[in-house]
């Protein structure tokens, strides 16, 4: 009997999948969603990974209780959070609760302040309500926010809100595995740029009158501008296209408790029924001001209030910053209301005015403007409904944000700290004062502490940098009233001082870039407090945080491979932020072509990363009858070859890469040469020469992500057609 009675507990585990961690096992018996208990709420979420996307079809999305977004979660301030999460995958996730003022060890960032919720596990949060907002909650386990982890926090102040209101959760959706567009960034495709139709390329550079300016964008070793990096294929309000609710009337006044929870997509926000009154931003109350639009960082909230006008349905239309793609919130009932659509960005106009800010060394210089707090938006020069209008449109900007109360901070010694955030698009490394996370040492802070912290973006990309477990003052010029933040988005060339208190008794707190892909290469620091006692968390401190370093460390694949009538040649690369590993190769298709291949192993210096000394091996045969010599008369030996090398790699104006090195025989061999020369949207140009005189030109026209068709001439191989594969 007790043999059968334990065959069939061993069975019941198995058929369902369960495993024990903490003391907890996922249910089989799902409970109900929210339990009140007093002032108590229990809060029950099931992540999974078998996911129908919005199109239909499954997808590499990750849910809670089956849903895209998450649930929302509500609260009233003074309550008692218990939430417990039952991971049902076969991999490990997390929860940060974005926004909210709660103990360490319940923050939710995986190794460093909270276990990792294991595969086939339950872990349960439980933390005490102090504040009322608007706020999120998302994974902070790597890439799994952008495959769908995300949802919307509520919490109601002890006297409620009594108007109407509305959760409008923004989001980005791609259908590609979010690990291959992370992979495709640090590589510098220009795919999502072909999507966009924003490759800013030489025929439209001419067709438009900019070749000037597009020469002088490339001599200053620069990509092609844009505003975001990644094309989504759809936007969500509500993980809808077109979110609706009809009940609202002419009169009506609605709360919109608006949240970015998207990867890395800006939405510029606007009404078709007017003005919105911003009333709180990123859960905290600010005075009322009125705008007719204003523009939401990846990771902020805003409350704002509209006003129904007339009859009919009124669009809330959130616009990609790039303007690729927009998503909507429908307001009432009746014909349609729509807001003005946002027109396509002149970005040889962007490029232009980038051009005259960046220095040759690859600095930015902000030509004496002192710009801050959004206040100067220098993507206005792109922008069409500005410069070609008469409009006078009210943008919103922190300046105008003043908090309702003194937010002065307690009496408290202070300290001042100051970091440039910069960044490399070419490799996509982003860094603080160009040190990833995984390079610098925790920052240590004092309780009782006043931290200011003075931030310059000395790159071309926006960066919303988000404090965990804190409010900011953001000093904005309000005084005793600046308004309180968790995030600052802050604009290219921008300088921007916010401080907090050090209010917190122990902990790591994490600072970071809000955009994931940035986050994900090592944007940010670690905020510990001296005589943190042991998180029982975080049993074996040392080895969690080489996980937590381990995000910024890791190597990506790319490779250009061309199969042609000629032979085949190509490069394979594994890279990092700081190291690669290069192979390249020519193979003909006789013996009198040959083959030969290169092997080298690089570091990158610099910030810019334009230089890679390097150590290698260089190996080639053919069957050749002639004696060779190079330009500087020394042997070619091209017949059998098999050499150490060492040399370097530099990035010249024009994105030239110039590779000089010399072999353990003495001989010396210079070469320079460009892959990706963009003659139109789609069409490719490479060329390369050396001083061994080999020499190669071609094209390639580009069929999908991976796919070319293309055409070269190689001096040793001759003429040759067929595709490459990029990688």
């Amino acid at each position: 009997m007790r043999l059968l009675l334990l065959v069939y507990i061993l069975l019941s585990v198995s058929l369902n999948g369960i495993t024990q961690h903490n003391a907890h096992a996922v249910s089989a018996t799902r409970q109900p969603f929210m339990v009140r208990q007093g002032n108590k709420i229990v809060y029950h979420l099931y992540v999974t990974d078998t996911v129908v996307n919005y199109t239909g079809k499954k997808s590499n999305a990750v849910a809670i209780n089956g849903s895209i977004p998450a649930p929302t979660l509500y609260f009233t301030e003074g309550d008692t959070a218990e939430i417990q999460v039952h991971n049902l995958m076969h991999m490990e996730t997390s929860i940060h609760w974005h926004g909210l003022i709660l103990p360490n060890e319940q923050d939710g960032v995986p190794y460093l302040t909270t276990a990792p919720i294991h595969k086939l596990s339950t872990h349960v949060f439980r933390f005490p309500i102090v504040q009322h907002g608007t706020y999120w909650y998302h994974s902070h386990t790597m890439l799994q926010e952008q495959s769908g982890m995300y949802g919307a926090i509520v919490i109601q102040p002890k006297k409620k809100i009594t108007e109407a209101e509305e959760v409008v959760l923004l989001s980005d959706w791609i259908n590609e595995n979010p690990h291959q567009v992370e992979r495709s960034l640090h590589f510098a495709t220009d795919w999502y740029a072909i999507k966009k139709g924003a490759t800013q390329n030489y025929i439209q550079a001419i067709r438009e009158k900019k070749f000037g300016t597009k020469v002088i964008n490339e001599w200053k070793r620069m990509m092609a501008m844009d505003v975001s990096d990644v094309y989504y294929d759809a936007l969500f309000t509500n993980g809808k296209v077109d979110d609706m609710h009809a009940r609202y009337k002419p009169g009506d006044k609605v709360r919109l408790r608006i949240i970015n929870g998207s990867s890395s997509t800006y939405f510029w926000i606007r009404f078709a029924g007017g003005k919105m009154s911003v009333v709180a931003n990123d859960g905290a109350e600010v005075v009322p001001v009125e705008v007719d639009r204003l523009i939401i960082g990846v990771s902020e909230t805003y409350d704002v209030v509209v006003t129904i006008p007339d009859a009919g349905s009124y669009e809330l239309l959130s616009t990609a910053e790039d303007r690729t793609r927009s998503t909507s919130l429908w307001l009432g009932e009746g014909e349609k209301k729509y807001a003005p659509v946002l027109p396509r960005l002149k970005y040889f106009e962007g490029m232009k005015m980038m051009n005259g800010m960046m220095n040759m060394d690859g600095t930015m210089n902000d030509m004496g403007m002192k710009m801050s707090l959004q206040q100067m938006d220098m993507n206005t020069v792109m922008y069409p409904e500005i410069v070609d209008s008469n409009e006078n449109i009210v943008t919103l900007n922190y300046a105008m944000l003043r908090a309702p109360a003194k937010t002065t901070l307690p009496d408290g010694p202070v300290r001042e700290l100051k970091f440039e955030l910069t960044g490399n698009m070419n490799r996509y490394v982003w860094t603080l004062d160009n040190k990833t996370i995984s390079e610098s040492d925790k920052i240590l802070i004092k309780q009782g502490e006043n931290i200011r912290i003075i931030l310059t973006n000395n790159s071309m990309m926006r960066h919303p940098m988000h404090l965990h477990g804190h409010f900011f003052r953001t000093l904005n010029g309000q005084g005793e009233y600046a308004p309180l933040k968790t995030v600052l988005d802050i604009m290219p060339m921008e300088t921007d001082t916010i401080e907090f208190h050090a209010s917190e008794k122990y902990g790591d707190w994490y600072f970071h870039c809000h955009i994931l892909y940035h986050m994900m290469s090592g944007m940010g620091r670690i905020f510990s407090y001296e005589n943190t006692p042991a998180n029982p968390q975080i049993p074996d401190p040392i080895k969690a945080l080489r996980k937590v370093y381990r995000d910024d460390r890791r190597f990506y694949l790319g490779a250009q491979i061309g199969v042609e009538s000629n032979g085949s040649d190509g490069e394979i690369m594994l890279a990092n932020t700081r190291w690669m590993f290069q192979n390249e190769w020519r193979l003909g298709l006789t013996p009198e072509k040959g083959y030969e291949n290169e092997f080298h192993i690089g570091r990158l210096i610099g910030r810019n990363q334009w230089f890679m000394p390097y150590i290698g091996f260089d190996w080639r045969y053919r069957k050749h009858t002639e004696m060779e010599k190079n330009i500087f008369g020394q042997v070619n030996t091209k017949d059998q070859r098999g050499v150490i090398c060492f040399g370097f790699q530099y990035t010249l104006p024009m994105l030239l890469r110039f590779d000089t090195r010399v072999d353990m025989k003495g001989n010396v061999r210079m070469q320079i040469g460009r892959e990706d020369i963009p003659v139109s949207s789609r069409l490719r140009m490479n060329l390369m020469w050396n001083t061994d005189k080999e020499y190669t030109t071609g094209f390639r026209y580009i069929l999908s992500k991976y796919v070319s068709v293309s055409s070269h001439y190689d001096s040793d191989m001759g003429w040759g057609a067929g595709i490459t594969i990029t990688y």
